[in-house]
C-alpha cells in the first residue's frame, strides 16, 4: 500500500467528516458544530501569538483548512482496515466530546445535547471508514 493512497484515503475520510458537518447542521439545529471548534482554536493561536485576528470569514477558511489537513494525515492511519477506521473515527468522536474544555475551548459545540454527541462520534467513524475503503480502492 502507497503512502500517497493513505494520504488520499484519509483526505477523503476528512472531506467526508466536513461535508457532513456543514450539510447536516445547517438542517438540524441539535446537530454539533464542528468548525466552531476550529474557529475558537485559530482564534486562540492568534490572540496567543499577539498576532492581528483575521476576519470571521478568514478565520472559518483557516480552521477549515488545517482541519482538513490535520483530519487527512490522523485517517491516513486507517489504511485498508475498516476495523481500523472505524476505531480511529470512534476516538476521534470521543476526543471531539471530551477533550476541548481540557484545551481551553468551549465544549458545546458537540457537547450542548445527547443528538450533538451522538452525531459527533458518527461522523467521525464515517471518515474513518470512509478513509479505508478509498484507501483500499487505490491500493
Amino acid at each position: 500500500m502507497s503512502s500517497i493512497a493513505s494520504f488520499v484515503g484519509g483526505l477523503a475520510g476528512a472531506a467526508a467528516v466536513t461535508a457532513v458537518n456543514e450539510t447536516v447542521r445547517q438542517f438540524v439545529p441539535q446537530a454539533p458544530q464542528l468548525q466552531l471548534l476550529g474557529i475558537q482554536a485559530v482564534r486562540k493561536l492568534f490572540i496567543k501569538s499577539d498576532a492581528d485576528l483575521p476576519d470571521r470569514d478568514t478565520q472559518y477558511g483557516i480552521a477549515m483548512g488545517g482541519e482538513l489537513m490535520a483530519n487527512a494525515s490522523y485517517y491516513s492511519l486507517a489504511g485498508r482496515s475498516t476495523g481500523r477506521g472505524l476505531l480511529l473515527g470512534l476516538a476521534a468522536g470521543l476526543g471531539g466530546i471530551f477533550l476541548p474544555d481540557k484545551m481551553g475551548l468551549s465544549d458545546a459545540p458537540t457537547n450542548r445535547t445527547t443528538t450533538a454527541q451522538i452525531l459527533t462520534i458518527g461522523y467521525y467513524v464515517l471518515g474513518g471508514i470512509v478513509a479505508a475503503k478509498v484507501t483500499r480502492a487505490l491500493s
